[in-house]
């Protein structure tokens, strides 16, 4: 090989470059050495560019300059390049930090100059800097060449907006000379354009490499730009053409495939010539084996900086965006999706395949050969950590939460089922099936077969399913005409949900949690897929509910909060007390139990109160006044059901109204649970309540009603606790009205009757009009209610009820008119307790159901002074229980049964309740 000398700044000292290693024909204290530091480390002395006296210049055509060095300068007798490109050795490992900021974060001059100091605070040793056009920038370059291929002038107009933008960015950005280097540099390149796009427009079609190299002059000036934003600050800095650098070879389907053999020949090449700490290098533009200049396709400056990262094998390559790293779920649908600390690259591979905003697939592939972790920041938010993906240890705790790390969806996709007896057994059905996708050029998703092999089913986007159904209907004519195949059907708007995390399939219960969280959310899945690599299950469902299982299944796996959207019917006495209880246990609820409600509307009889994420519950009095619309039901409905933010949505029905009790079916039909104090469903016709326990126990939809029957004490849940664990009732016997509790209880000495109910009316005991207590039918509804729940199958009309109106007050018009003509009645009163009190007994308004005989009824009884009974003060209730274990010594629940407040605890109580039947801790 030939050998040129090259003049050195150091008087005495002449160096010859050869192939290989660095050799001296001085003495050996002068010798240029390369030493490695370890397999993956080691450093070049920068010997070398000191020796040529002057900063590294760079130039958009190779082989112009040589490290400063003009190619007339060197001599015969000096070096030659190849010799000089051999002498400098690339360096490799962790000394090699990786950043790559995208077009938002290029996207004015303001925000050039924050990259700037980003990539001056690194204290790594050298970095390696790869940058996007500024923002917009890429699709304005597409746009002058469409424009120019349809023959439109205004391309001219579109180049010179683009050549203001950046002109004007410089301007702002730098000075002086560099200023001059970099306008002289941008007025050639237009002029260039202008050229190309004028042979564009007259040919009317640009070939795809015209088209790359248009379109790459984005990166060319941010990168420029960059580079001398960075040296101003008397920082030495190059900048890189990667199209000198990346070579990839076009394999279709808009993709490329990286020749990294060739590409790290050509970096170790470029490097020699230009060996700096720092590099601003372009990303997204490559070339091709034969040095054509092409693209990365979309999403390619990610791509370029693994491909660069993978070739000096960086310690770390840094993704910089708008975000401040990678969501446990999209936050644009789930507001609580968390920012994952880590990821490993299998995981993020899988959430990217999957839709998620992390990264392309194949920007991952080439940092894992060196495991080299790739972290996304935010550079608007500094502080942020970001997330690191990287190689992890197989997670072998079996902990949920750490399985599943995300959820990732897929939308506007068809499901294609191809389905016959003709199937099984038969080899080579699925690649004709698959063949005849892949020749019209459709992107299969998604798989699934049943291990009869009776079905193929797969998803494809949307927009290609007609080609594929056509194709199949063409390649399987025979099949189909024959019988061998049933069908081939097209299930139109679905979606794909994923759970992604590391080992799931081997830890037991992760399936059983999300399709359990997927039914109690009342949502159907079409099919589903798990492949043996464990890192994803996939469920195909329909697009329209895809929002609401992706916030169900996060909400499930602790992911974030069980939310509740809850509709509030009735903001009377009870409805309000209700939501003042929540309101004031919410942020409780929050911290504490994990739980989120949201109450979405509030309807009264004449007004409605609505809103998409939430009313305010400290103010939603005023918001009903102010706000509020026409009451309409089954408007109230829609909004709650058709809100897809929230996976979970519960009716809570305050009122006793007969017609809102009456739709309670429909809306579990829709999937929204129902809870009440209403008891007019409950102790309505007998096939109508049959109809409505039967859908409630056939679905995941839930109907919970507690407070029908004793307000907040737990009657009805101590009633099922006895059946469901065998027991066997015989009788329910109690006090079930809080009112008329009050009322007995306080009807002693001389008090008269009418004076009592007075009182108790006054107190807010009664009704407004306290014959709907008296009456006895309040009491024989819970008595009807508790008899069905213990399997017996009366009407309303089977309890025979003493009413304590009498006869000829039970026409009175008005209440008033009543409580002026009761005390004409006191005297009746006085001696049936009278009669009582000389039996040493009291007197008690009850309710009872007496199973052996399978009847109830409502009557007034006396009872000795020691009985249970007799013993009550104030409102309270008591039930006892017989059964077979509590034959001897009843079961007794006793405690207040009327009231708003309490009423209200048993609704709050059933809706906790319901939050931990969807998943919230208990």
């Amino acid at each position: 090989m030939r050998s040129l000398a090259v003049a050195s700044p150091h008087p005495g000292a002449a160096f010859a470059f050869a192939a290989g290693r660095p050799r001296s024909s001085a003495s050996p204290s002068q010798r240029l050495c390369c030493r490695h530091a370890s397999s993956r480390r080691w450093r070049l002395d920068r010997t070398l560019a000191c020796s040529f006296g002057g900063p590294l210049r760079n130039s958009h055509r190779p082989g112009r300059h040589y490290m400063g060095v003009s190619e007339n300068m060197l001599t015969p007798a000096a070096v030659s390049v190849e010799q000089a490109e051999a002498s400098a050795h690339l360096p490799k490992g962790d000394m090699w930090s990786v950043h790559k900021f995208g077009g938002t974060c290029m996207g004015t001059s303001q925000r050039i100059q924050n990259v700037a100091d980003i990539i001056l605070r690194d204290p790594s040793e050298r970095k390696l800097v790869v940058v996007s056009a500024m923002s917009k920038v890429t699709d304005m370059m597409y746009n002058l060449v469409n424009k120019a291929q349809s023959r439109d002038d205004s391309y001219i107009t579109a180049l010179d907006e683009v050549f203001e933008k950046h002109m004007a960015a410089a301007k702002d950005l730098l000075g002086g000379e560099d200023l001059a280097r970099f306008l002289s540099q941008l007025h050639a390149d237009v002029s260039n354009l202008k050229a190309m796009l004028r042979a564009i427009c007259i040919a009317g079609h640009a070939t795809e490499s015209f088209s790359d190299y248009v379109v790459g002059h984005g990166e060319l000036w941010s990168a420029q730009m960059l580079s001398f934003a960075i040296k101003k600050s008397g920082t030495p800095c190059s900048w890189m053409d990667t199209r000198e650098v990346l070579v990839v070879n076009p394999t279709g389907s808009n993709q490329v495939d990286p020749d990294y053999l060739e590409s790290e020949k050509r970096l170790e090449k470029w490097f020699a010539r230009r060996p700096a700490e720092t590099i601003i290098a372009t990303g997204f533009i490559a070339s091709t084996p034969e040095n054509i200049p092409t693209t990365l396709k979309r999403d390619g400056s990610d791509f370029s900086a693994a491909i660069i990262g993978s070739l000096v094998e960086a310690g770390q390559v840094t993704i910089w965006t708008d975000v401040d790293g990678v969501f446990s779920a999209d936050p644009r649908k789930v507001s609580e999706a968390v920012i994952l600390s880590t990821l490993s690259y299998q995981e993020a591979w899988e959430m990217s395949y999957f839709g998620a905003n992390v990264l392309h697939p194949r920007t991952i592939i080439p940092v894992m050969k060196y495991n080299i972790p790739i972290v996304i920041r935010n550079m608007f938010n500094i502080s942020a950590p970001g997330t690191m993906i990287c190689q992890q240890p197989a997670n072998e705790n079996g902990d949920l939460e750490a399985c599943v790390k995300a959820f990732a969806t897929i939308d506007k996709l068809a499901l294609v089922n191809v389905e016959g007896t003709g199937m099984a057994g038969v080899p080579g059905t699925a690649s004709a099936i698959f063949g005849a996708v892949k020749d019209v050029g459709a992107n299969v998703i998604m798989i699934s077969q049943a291990s009869s092999e009776h079905s193929v089913c797969f998803a494809v986007p949307e927009k290609e399913v007609a080609a594929v159904s056509a194709a199949l209907h063409v390649r399987f004519r025979e099949a189909l005409s024959a019988g061998r195949l049933s069908k081939v059907e097209v299930i139109h708007n679905c979606s794909i949900l994923a759970a992604v995390g590391l080992k799931m399939a081997s830890t037991p219960g992760v399936s059983a949690t999300l399709f359990d969280a997927l039914a109690k959310a009342n949502i159907n899945v079409r099919a589903i897929a798990q492949g043996c690599s464990e890192y994803n299950i996939t469920v195909v469902l329909k697009q329209e509910d895809c929002v609401r299982a992706l916030r169900a299944a996060h909400s499930r796996f602790f992911l974030s909060k069980t939310t509740l959207a809850v509709g509030i019917i009735g903001p009377g006495l009870i409805g309000r007390t209700l939501l003042n209880q929540l309101k004031d246990q919410a942020a409780v609820l929050k911290e504490n139990m994990n739980i989120d409600l949201r109450v979405m509307g509030i309807t009264g009889s004449r007004t409605m109160l609505l809103n998409d994420t939430g009313i305010d519950l400290t103010q939603w009095k005023e918001h009903l006044k102010t706000e509020a619309e026409p009451a309409n039901l089954d408007k109230f409905v829609d909004h709650l059901s058709e809100n897809q933010l929230f996976p979970n949505r519960v009716l809570v029905d305050c009122t006793a109204d007969t017609s809102v009790a009456s739709h309670y079916y429909d809306w579990l039909k829709k999937g929204i649970h129902v809870i009440t104090p209403n008891k007019k469903a409950n102790s309505g016709p007998l096939d109508k309540y049959l109809k409505l326990r039967t859908l409630q126990r056939a679905s995941y939809t839930h109907y919970f009603y507690e407070a029908t029957v004793g307000a907040g004490l737990p009657i009805i849940s101590t009633l099922r606790g006895l059946l469901e664990t065998g027991d066997k009732i015989l009788r329910i016997e109690g006090i079930f009205s809080g009112t008329l509790s009050y009322i007995f209880n306080n009807f002693e000495g001389t008090r008269t009757f009418s004076d009592v109910v007075s009182e108790a009316k006054e107190a807010g005991y009664t009704e407004p009009d306290p014959r709907d207590d008296l009456s006895g039918t309040d009491v024989a509804r819970k008595v009807i209610i508790l008899a069905r729940e213990s399997g017996l199958r009366l009407e309303l009309s089977d309890i025979p009820v003493r009413s304590l109106v009498p006869e000829a007050l039970r026409s009175c018009s008005t209440a008033d008119e009543y409580m002026q003509k009761l005390p004409s009645f006191d005297q009746d009163w006085a001696i049936e307790r009278k009669d009582a009190e000389a039996a040493g007994e009291v007197l008690r308004y009850v309710g009872v159901v007496d199973v052996v005989n399978k009847e109830g009824q409502v009557e007034l009884r006396r009872y000795k002074k020691d009985h249970p009974f007799a013993q009550l003060s104030g409102s309270d209730n008591i039930i006892a229980f017989t059964t077979s274990r509590y034959r001897e010594q009843p079961l007794i629940v006793r405690g207040p049964g009327a009231g708003a407040e309490v009423t209200a605890g048993g609704v709050f109580s059933d809706i906790l309740r319901l939050a931990s039947y969807l998943g919230a801790p208990s």
